[in-house]
């Protein structure tokens, strides 16, 4: 099985892009809001943004493995199987139910949960679907 390492790191810069993108341009004011940012000076909301860079380095790192398993699974399909349906299937079987774990066993507020569940599944979705669209059409 072979698989194209470029286009497993170009689907992961993708996936990046798509996720800054959801977070900042579409819910950024939300997800702020839930987490309590907004309501932190900008002194300490600069000083927190400052400190992220050894967390985006980690998300980077892992947003790798899980290109590289799609990637994968990418590779193994029957010729008749879809790649963007089996990435839909990837992200509803193990994606959605550990976000949604991790948000209600996570100490989020009762009263955000429905949306946090939703920003950060959609999220994951169209993220998946760019790095599978990726590896789909750079083989």
């Amino acid at each position: 099985m072979e698989l194209n390492y470029l286009s497993i790191l170009l689907a992961t810069i993708a996936q990046f892009v798509v996720g800054a993108v959801w977070y900042s341009l579409f819910f950024g004011k939300k997800w702020a809001q839930i987490h309590g940012f907004d309501k932190l000076s900008k002194e300490t909301q600069q000083k927190m943004m400052k400190s992220m860079g050894l967390f985006y380095g980690l998300q980077f790192f892992i947003t790798i493995i899980t290109t590289f398993v799609l990637a994968l699974f990418s590779a193994a399909l029957p010729s008749e199987w879809n790649l963007f349906g089996m990435t839909g299937f990837f992200w509803l079987g193990f994606v959605v139910p550990t976000q949604v774990s991790s948000v209600i066993f996570g100490g989020t507020d009762s009263k955000w949960i429905t949306q946090k569940i939703t920003i950060m599944a959609g999220a994951s979705l169209f993220c998946l679907e760019a790095g599978a669209a990726i590896l789909h059409y750079y083989k």
